[in-house]
């Protein structure tokens, strides 16, 4: 399946200056929300006679009334005196608008460029911000994805509902306010605060939460790969209590470090144990240390849908039990994905995800490989236990039509009266492999090739939302339909 891919790779790969007063009023306008940035919302005004360098007389920022401008002049590499090739204009003025528009604070970032007389440049960005408070209704399923909902015979006793409250761009600097009330089946209480940046160069941030959490079913080992649940009569199968807290740290605008603590206390009931002693390695109840770091660097496009550039990512993880006895745990994961322009609509996109575990005994809860955060796509219904992991996907995708501008008639406000909606279609192709000394029996999936193949329809729309829907042959011989609202890669 991954050479019939390939070869289709193959196969594709043959184939007069406005017055500077006017500014401030074209900035004026309401702009229409984009899915993805083009080099047309960049506009390079003619200097006639100019010489082949310019010098940035200012820089000005429109349409940023609730971000603070200091917040938007630190993700810029422009400064007013700054002395520019003419000929490499464009090209950094389309870095610039696109540091901006990754954010994810605005619509719209539009940037022009204009003469004011012996080569003295005029640089306006012109923004539309989104909305940024957000109290959105939970009312979800209590399980890992739709197919494994629909396999319980008590589907509907697993739903969760309350409130979840994000306030983005808090205060005007970027940061993001979280809250979440659920009840219903596993109640949640939770708040979390991210600063990505503070101060004047914003290359320092902080980041913490709270959590507690609770839940009436626990899955408590997996048979035949599937997950098997307990769920007590009239109680809490499993309880969860953690508090972070770290730095941010932005080398640069594409490169961040984050380094975090957290403790965490986890409670079972003694049933569970009984039933699977090494879920918790004969424990009720522990409490540890977890100190992580992760460093992301991250040349895409835009964030929401790439399709170009690329990213990667690496996570080196050591949790210290408060438990006697309980064995220490380092994990290590890389994340790297690579995206293409292929030219006449079409992109590729590849993706390596891999995950070691180092401990002298795994407990059961730490074991979760693919089917979870990572999966073969096709193998939805089922979950693969391990101590280490790969994953390698890759699409081919072509642009059906990019409707970017659906107008909302009766609605006046520029910031939703606009609905931006691209279509791909998208032809994929996935392996994994689970390493697991000593699986159970029961299981046939760890240690194994997984491998799957399908077709996909992918809706980009609204505040960077991604919609697929997949048609899937696994490697088992399975198909199936199934709905995602995450991009795969």
């Amino acid at each position: 399946m991954l050479g019939v891919l390939l070869f289709l790779l193959g196969w594709l790969a043959g184939l007069g200056p406005a017055p500077a007063d006017t500014l401030p009023l074209r900035a004026t306008r309401a702009l229409p929300p984009v899915v993805a940035p083009s080099d047309t919302l960049v506009r390079i005004l003619p200097c006639p006679g100019a010489p082949a360098r310019g010098r940035v007389a200012v820089v000005l920022l429109v349409g940023n009334r609730v971000t603070r401008e200091r917040t938007l002049r630190a993700e810029l590499n422009i400064r007013e005196g700054d002395t520019l090739d003419l000929a490499e204009l464009p090209a950094r003025l389309e870095a610039n608008r696109r540091r901006l528009f990754n954010l994810q604070l605005f619509h719209t970032v539009l940037v022009q460029a204009s003469c004011q007389g012996n080569g003295q440049l005029v640089v306006l960005f012109v923004v539309q911000e989104r909305l940024y408070t957000f109290p959105v209704p939970i009312f979800s399923i209590a399980d890992r994805n739709f197919r494994s909902w629909l396999d319980r015979p008590d589907r509907w006793r697993r739903l969760d509902y309350g409130l979840h409250l994000v306030r983005n761009n808090f205060r005007g600097r970027n940061e993001q306010l979280t809250a979440n009330l659920q009840l219903g089946f596993n109640p949640k209480y939770e708040v979390f605060y991210e600063a990505p940046g503070l101060g004047r160069t914003r290359r320092v941030g902080v980041g913490g939460g709270f959590s507690f959490s609770q839940s009436r079913s626990v899955d408590f080992r997996t048979f035949d790969d599937r997950l098997q649940a307990y769920r007590p009569a009239d109680a809490y199968a499993i309880q969860r209590l953690y508090a972070s807290g770290g730095l941010r740290l932005r080398h640069t605008v594409q490169f961040l470090t984050a380094l975090d603590a957290s403790y965490h206390r986890e409670q079972i009931l003694d049933s569970v144990n009984l039933d699977n002693p090494n879920y918790f390695l004969g424990r009720t109840a522990r409490e540890f240390l977890d100190f992580s770091l992760i460093s992301t660097f991250n040349r895409r496009n835009t964030f929401a849908y790439p399709l170009t550039g690329q990213f990667a990512q690496g996570l080196l993880a050591h949790r210290v039990f408060l438990n006697p006895g309980l064995p220490a745990l380092t994990t290590l994961r890389l994340v790297y994905d690579r995206y293409f322009s292929l030219g006449h609509r079409f992109y590729y996109a590849f993706g390596l995800n891999g995950q070691m575990r180092l401990t002298r005994a795994l407990a059961y809860a730490d074991a979760r490989a693919l089917g979870n955060d990572a999966l073969v796509r096709g193998y939805d219904a089922y979950v693969v236990d391990g101590r280490h992991y790969g994953l390698v996907q890759q699409g081919l995708s072509y642009r059906l039509f990019n409707a970017s501008e659906i107008h909302l008639a009766g609605i006046k406000n520029p910031k939703i009266n606009t609905i931006p909606l691209v279509a791909y279609l998208n032809l994929f192709a996935d392996a994994g492999y689970v390493v697991a000394p000593g699986a159970p029996s029961g299981n046939q999936l760890p240690n194994r090739l997984l491998r799957s193949a399908g077709l996909g329809l992918h809706l980009v729309t609204y505040y960077d939302r991604v919609f697929t829907l997949e048609y899937t042959l696994n490697g088992l011989g399975q198909t199936g339909y199934f709905f995602r609202s995450t991009f795969p890669i």
